[in-house]
């Protein structure tokens, strides 16, 4: 057993958002750490993961996941190391992916910890490329979108976490194109000089539909959206009959204070006869093995790049969280406190 502090920082939620999180939002407080239970294990986290769909866990709704609760420790993925084990099936000094970020120390039920070999990649992927958002692109686009060689593939917030992977996998398995959208000319050179797209815009340039009608003039197959609103009325516009989209996020809405519309052109999924079908990951556990076997060997003969951006220290975690509803991000955006 290491030596346990007496105290673990921890990020709680003080008031709900209304509109964009702002700093006052949130409050970094101390809690007393103690040794683990039966069945338990103390980890000190070394990475934590910052993801969209933590923004609606801010509202006080009825969700696919609990929202968060006011006045308490919030929570996400993290990946730590074991100081304390009270289970002999973990050992002091072994890595693990839990469910317990946004705190420097985590007190964890080894039921929801999985081990993860730093020595097989770096432990942040385990939150990224190798973690839930390279297995909700994974699931996304093979299962849920029913890719197949040849299609041409649409994807939205191209240069993020789950869209620069999706892209990437649809490009290794064949697509015929793979066209981005991104919110910066320096993302939309990454998609193409990077990560293989056949072309990108920047969505701030001009109208959506447009700008994709331009870069897929005889339409698409499949769409992978991240954004909603206007990225997907353009996109059901380009999808050609039988096409299918997958709905994976909806980041151009999280922050709106009123609701906000749908797309106007639904009728023509009709015709067309599209597929929209929403995703989450943890519907798709029975791929975690192919998953992993797949992009571990896409990563190793160099076909797969990924990005990260990192802040560092849990006291910039609220910023890097803000920072990545604003788009600041390329690839995956981590936190890690591991000075």
């Amino acid at each position: 057993m290491s030596e346990i502090p007496a105290v673990s920082r921890e990020w709680h939620l003080v008031r709900r958002p209304q509109g964009w999180p702002v700093a006052e939002d949130f409050a970094l407080r101390e809690a007393p750490v103690t040794a683990p239970a039966a069945g338990r294990i103390l980890v000190r986290n070394l990475h934590m993961s910052v993801d969209p769909y933590m923004r609606g866990r801010m509202n006080d709704v009825k969700s696919y996941v609990p929202p968060f609760q006011l006045d308490k420790p919030m929570d996400g993925g993290a990946v730590g190391e074991v100081v304390a084990s009270a289970d002999e099936r973990f050992a002091v000094g072994d890595h693990v992916l839990h469910g317990l970020g946004w705190r420097e120390y985590a007190d964890v039920d080894t039921k929801h910890a999985t081990k993860v070999d730093g020595s097989l990649a770096p432990l942040s992927t385990y939150l990224g490329v190798l973690g839930m958002p390279g297995l909700t692109a994974y699931a996304g686009l093979f299962e849920v979108a029913s890719f197949k060689e040849g299609d041409s593939v649409f994807v939205s917030g191209a240069a993020g976490a789950v869209g620069s992977l999706v892209g990437q996998f649809a490009k290794i398995k064949g697509a015929s194109a793979v066209i981005g959208s991104a919110g910066s000319d320096e993302k939309v050179t990454l998609l193409t000089e990077k990560y293989g797209f056949d072309s990108a815009f920047n969505y701030k340039n001009g109208p959506v539909g447009g700008q994709l009608k331009e870069a897929a003039p005889e339409g698409i197959d499949v769409y992978f959206d991240n954004v909603g609103g206007d990225h997907l009325e353009a996109a059901i516009s380009s999808l050609k009959v039988h096409g299918r989209a997958t709905l994976c996020g909806a980041i151009a809405q999280y922050n709106a204070t009123e609701p906000t519309p749908g797309p106007r052109n639904l009728a023509l999924v009709i015709g067309k006869r599209l597929r929209l079908q929403g995703v989450l990951v943890g519907d798709h556990a029975g791929l975690q093995q192919q998953f992993v076997q797949d992009v571990a060997g896409w990563l190793r003969s160099g076909e797969l790049r990924y990005d990260e951006t990192v802040f560092d220290g849990i006291e910039n975690a609220t910023s890097a969280f803000l920072g990545m509803l604003r788009g600041e991000n390329t690839g995956k955006m981590i936190v890690s406190f591991t000075g």
